[in-house]
């Protein structure tokens, strides 16, 4: 009776949801299937799903063939770095009128706060002329390779819906960011190590978590890979003790039988995406620790970054994201925590925290753009630097007091992003009111951004799809306008 009732458990678990698709007379296993493993772009694209990571061609011929995202996490202010308005420093101290109010929300501000000028100088630099703050001087030196997107906007004001919006194009959970789309749809030209890789600086993770890094409904393998500048670049990375890489060897062998017949039973892709990630995972044991090992660039290009040998730092993550791009990485991410400048202690004060960050990532970033350039990378790897909204040109006044430190609130209505490389033409897009509290000439949103950036990658964002529940969906958001910035491609 136990045999019986054991083989009954064993037939009822074997028949699974999936045998039904498959099986049924009406032919759901095949469209069910179709949905898994059929055309990326809606143009006859075929994968391998054996092969998730094998590179894929895009639409038409790209001008990027990587990226690079830098995101300062927690809003940096356009005000004291890139968006001069002599106007605001007119009215300096002065009540903000009420028409800048009404309507508005605040996570913070409360009653009629005060405008506030910019705290820090601001100079013209460049062939370009491109105004920038004080805070910034190595990147003066390279602001002739940078578009200034200055009308940026979003509909989110608080951290980490805007940052899941930044890179999913939604600002709730369960969707896929955009270094998962863009590895979904060209793969990568190293299968030893991650299509998405993610490395993380200033001692906290973004506000809305992995999910900005996250696959949501495409298959896992296009998720970002958190990898660490300090240590081992990905934990447990190397073999315990007894264990030999051939005796690996074997044993994913075996797994890895034991995956195949288990996709041929149930026809679940993820199976086959398991069994590449595993292959992924036991070629990084030697690609990833060469690729991690800054300790073999020469004095004078980590002299160049200010690298931390030994610490987690932005200077680290932007000399291996050279590295990374070099060794055919398809998107790179960087977050960068610590510009949430409220004013409320001194790390979020504009003149103590604000201008240590300005001072991590200065040299760093303008090396990077230095170092891509002088060795012929820059010209197909697109990089892009920004925060997840604005801030407002009035003073914080928390609890609707004068605060001891200064600082400002949340603002969506407008905010700065630069990009570089990767068939960017240098210059300036938009502008924002004599404020710059708003967006108000070539106003661009995050969705607009994504729709560039994929562009430029070769793909028209709206044929970019994965059908879910019912819809085809897009990066780009499918109830949201979007849009291409022609001002923004060479």
């Amino acid at each position: 009776m136990n045999l019986q009732r054991q083989a009954n458990i064993e037939h009822h678990r074997r028949v699974t949801r999936r045998h039904f698709l498959r099986d049924c007379t009406t032919g759901l296993g095949a469209a069910w299937l179709a949905t898994q493993g059929g055309p990326a772009f809606g143009a006859g694209a075929t994968r391998d799903l054996s092969r998730p990571l094998a590179p894929m061609q895009p639409h038409f011929a790209p001008k990027a063939k990587r990226v690079i995202f830098l995101h300062m996490a927690g809003a940096p202010s356009h005000l004291e770095l890139f968006d001069y308005k002599p106007e605001l420093a007119k009215f300096d101290g002065k009540e903000c009128p009420l028409r800048f109010l009404e309507g508005k929300n605040f996570p913070f501000i409360q009653g009629v706060p005060k405008l506030m000028g910019h705290r820090f100088p601001f100079q013209q630099h460049g062939a370009t002329g491109a105004w920038l703050t004080d805070r910034l001087p190595h990147f003066a030196r390279v602001v002739d390779d940078v578009c200034f997107v200055k009308s940026m906007h979003t509909d989110q004001f608080n951290h980490a819906p805007a940052q899941l919006a930044m890179h999913t194009g939604y600002s709730t959970l369960g969707f896929p960011s955009m270094g998962s789309w863009v590895t979904y749809g060209l793969g990568s030209t190293n299968e030893n190590l991650p299509g998405f890789i993610v490395l993380l600086s200033g001692g906290k993770t973004p506000d809305s978590g992995k999910s900005a890094w996250g696959s949501g409904f495409l298959p896992s393998v296009y998720q970002g890979v958190q990898c660490r500048s300090k240590g081992e670049p990905v934990l447990y990375l190397g073999n315990p003790d007894g264990v030999s890489r051939d005796l690996r060897r074997l044993s994913l062998d075996a797994l890895n039988d034991i995956n195949r017949r288990a996709h041929e039973d149930a026809g679940d892709p993820e199976t086959l995406t398991r069994i590449a990630q595993y292959e992924t995972a036991f070629n990084m044991q030697v690609s990833a620790s060469e690729a991690f090992d800054i300790s073999k660039e020469p004095d004078d290009v980590r002299a160049a970054y200010g690298v931390k040998p030994g610490e987690e730092s932005f200077a680290n993550n932007c000399l291996l994201a050279r590295r990374l791009a070099e060794r055919g990485v398809r998107y790179i991410q960087l977050f960068h925590w610590g510009w949430d400048s409220h004013g409320a202690n001194e790390k979020e004060a504009l003149e103590i925290g604000f201008k240590g960050q300005c001072t991590d990532v200065d040299q760093p970033m303008t090396a990077l753009l230095t170092d891509l350039k002088q060795r012929g990378l820059l010209e197909d790897t697109l990089i892009v630097w920004g925060g997840e909204f604005g801030r407002t040109p009035m003073q914080e006044n928390r609890g609707g007091t004068t605060m001891r430190w200064t600082g400002r609130d949340h603002n969506p209505g407008a905010f700065t992003v630069w990009l570089a490389g990767g068939g960017v033409k240098p210059g300036t897009v938009g502008e924002t009111d004599e404020l710059g509290y708003e967006a108000v000439v070539d106003k661009v949103s995050v969705h607009d951004l994504k729709a560039t950036m994929l562009h430029l990658l070769g793909f028209d964002h709206r044929r970019l799809t994965f059908p879910f529940q019912g819809l085809d969906q897009r990066v780009t958001n499918v109830t949201k306008p979007s849009r291409v910035v022609k001002q923004i491609v060479a």
